[in-house]
C-alpha cells in the first residue's frame, strides 16, 4: 500500500508542476500589471478582457437582469470562417470596447433553443437578444442565405449592429 501511495504523489506532483510551468509561461508574454482574468477559456479568444457567460442560461438570465442585450456568437475552433471572424473581432478596438454593454457568450455548440437559428446552424453566426429575451432576427448580416453570418470584411457591418442593438433597447424600454 506504501508504494502505491508514493506512486500517486508523485503523479500528483508532476500535474502540479506541469500547471505551475503553464502559468509561469503565460505570465511571462503578459503584462503582469494587468487585472486578474478569468480564465480565457470563457473568451475562447474572442476579447480576453471582455466578461463572457458560461452557459445559454445563465446569459439569458443575465440579461433579463441587468437589462443589458445580449450578444452570441456560434462558431467552431476549428472552422476557418470561425477564426478569421474571431481575429479581426479581437483586434478591433471599438468593438472591444462597445462589447462591455452587453452579456456576451459564444458557443461552440448548438443549443436546444430553436430561436438561435433562425435560419439554419451555421458558423460563425452573430445574434442579438434583448432583455425581455426577445431574440433580434430583425440585426442582420449582409447575406440573404446566412443572415447573421459575418466575414472579416463585414467588421464594421457588426460594429453598426452592436450599435443598432444597443439603440433599439433604449428607445424600447
Amino acid at each position: 500500500a506504501m508504494e502505491k501511495t508514493y506512486v500517486s504523489l508523485f503523479l500528483l506532483l508532476i500535474v502540479i508542476s506541469c500547471a505551475l510551468a503553464k502559468d509561469a509561461g503565460k505570465k511571462d508574454s503578459k503584462d503582469t500589471t494587468a487585472k486578474p482574468k478569468l480564465p480565457q477559456t470563457l473568451s475562447r479568444g474572442w476579447g480576453d478582457q471582455l466578461i463572457w457567460t458560461q452557459t445559454y442560461e445563465e446569459a439569458l438570465f443575465r440579461a433579463k437582469h441587468s437589462q443589458k442585450p445580449l450578444m452570441i456568437i456560434h462558431h467552431l475552433e476549428d472552422c476557418p470562417h470561425s477564426q478569421a471572424l474571431k481575429k479581426v473581432f479581437a483586434e478591433h478596438k471599438e468593438i472591444q470596447k462597445l462589447a462591455e454593454k452587453f452579456i456576451l457568450l459564444n458557443l461552440v455548440y448548438e443549443t436546444t433553443d430553436k430561436n438561435l437559428a433562425p435560419d439554419g446552424q451555421y458558423v460563425p453566426r452573430v445574434l442579438f437578444i434583448d432583455p425581455s429575451l426577445t431574440v433580434r432576427a430583425d440585426i442582420t448580416g449582409r447575406y440573404s442565405n446566412r443572415l447573421y453570418a459575418y466575414e472579416p470584411s463585414d467588421i464594421s457591418l457588426l460594429y453598426s449592429n452592436m450599435q443598432k442593438a444597443l439603440k433599439l433597447l433604449k428607445t424600447e424600454l
